[in-house]
């Protein structure tokens, strides 16, 4: 199998895998939060990985809250500072193209008595900073904004809106489960508010999230129980994940500009094969400006992707539709939609996605094998 799915979920780091199997199979299995040695070792396993996580972006070990998911991690942030400022008002901004954690958490409130704007993006992805200014009230408590789109990876400017929540003394929540790992982050520069991330997009385990909470911030616990993570999100840690986690962060902040490199050059000789092979005209990178290294969105012209897909699937090739949140759906990409593209385009579009464990053989041999099936296709399209 080559796995081109990378935005989907990743493959555990050699590394990551040894210190998780490591632990579950030591006699450290000691809850976190019980008072004798055994859990004190697991504590201090705990708090040793929560400053990986926060030397990681910057951020201090007492505003990381390690959660179950993204989902989780993204669901808490909102939430918790929509119920937490509500007096303040109960108006919050998002984009049309976030992640369905992000938009279906949004409808909750609204359902609930909030009210939401969602900002429209250009035809590249990129929301408009524009019309988020404009779009702030004197109730407005809050505005989530990914960091980078799953389906197409397009950067959003997220220090310019940084500085109009901060001009107006609005809540800023960013979720980069994406970005995480592939970008530089420093929270204090970003001066976002709060930030969600997840493990499995690193090469870390899955089931396993972190939600940075700056300091002093007004904010409500989302999960409710004991007294675990400081009384802001209960439930037994997950210890070998949370190791898990910190051990994909360490090797990825090793190895953050290595990895842009690498990353950069697969995705180029993917894109060069695709350039060579398939005639211009055919088919169309979707989120042309700035993107990560890792994804690319492409419609091919005149073919049904999922059909596409599917014959990639039978010659061991995995890539995706959209994301993997959506998978089986009938609708189309909400994120092309919000783009506005033609049907041909969403109907057409396939998301690969590279990762560090990918190698320049395997992605020229998909590039060449896909490119083969592509002019099947469109060849049998014109008959």
């Amino acid at each position: 199998m080559i796995y081109l799915d990378n935005a989907a979920t990743t493959p555990l780091f050699p590394e990551v895998k040894q210190v998780m199997i490591a632990h579950i199979h030591s006699n450290e299995y000691g809850n976190p939060s019980s008072v004798h040695a055994l859990g004190r070792k697991s504590r201090n396993a705990v708090e040793d990985a929560r400053e990986q996580i926060a030397l990681s972006i910057h951020a201090n070990a007492s505003e990381i809250i390690f959660t179950g998911s993204g989902t989780e991690s993204i669901n808490s942030a909102i939430m918790g500072a929509a119920f937490a400022n509500q007096q303040h008002g109960k108006h919050l901004i998002t984009s049309t193209i976030e992640h369905h954690a992000v938009l279906h958490t949004c409808q909750y409130l609204e359902s609930l008595g909030w009210d939401v704007t969602y900002i429209p993006v250009s035809g590249d992805g990129v929301v408009d900073v524009q019309r988020i200014r404009s779009a702030v009230r004197k109730d407005t408590i809050l505005i989530s904004i990914m960091y980078a789109n799953n389906e197409m990876g397009a950067i959003q400017p997220i220090q310019e809106i940084a500085s109009i929540c901060k001009q107006n003394k609005i809540l800023f929540h960013c979720d980069m489960v994406q970005a995480y790992g592939q970008c530089d982050i420093n929270v204090q520069e970003l001066m976002v508010d709060m930030m969600s991330t997840s493990a499995h997009k690193i090469h870390g385990p899955k089931g396993i999230g972190f939600l940075y909470l700056r300091r002093g911030l007004p904010w409500h616990p989302y999960i409710h129980g004991g007294k675990q993570e400081r009384g802001r999100r209960a439930g037994t840690e997950n210890v070998a994940a949370i190791l898990g986690f910190a051990k994909a962060s360490e090797v990825t902040s090793n190895q953050l500009q290595e990895k842009q490199q690498t990353l950069f050059t697969l995705k180029q000789a993917f894109l060069d094969i695709i350039q060579n092979e398939i005639p211009v005209g055919t088919w169309i990178i979707n989120g042309q400006g700035q993107s990560l290294p890792s994804i690319l969105n492409i419609s091919f012209l005149g073919i049904d992707a999922e059909t596409l897909m599917i014959s990639l699937d039978l010659t061991g090739i995995a890539c995706s539709h959209g994301s993997a949140c959506t998978s089986g759906s009938l609708e189309p990409s909400h994120v092309l939609k919000a783009m506005n593209l033609s049907d041909e385009r969403i109907k057409g579009a396939l998301r690969f996605s590279f990762s560090v464990m990918n190698t320049i053989e395997e992605v020229k041999t998909a590039a060449l094998e896909i490119s083969k099936q592509v002019m099947n296709l469109q060849r049998k399209v014109k008959l």
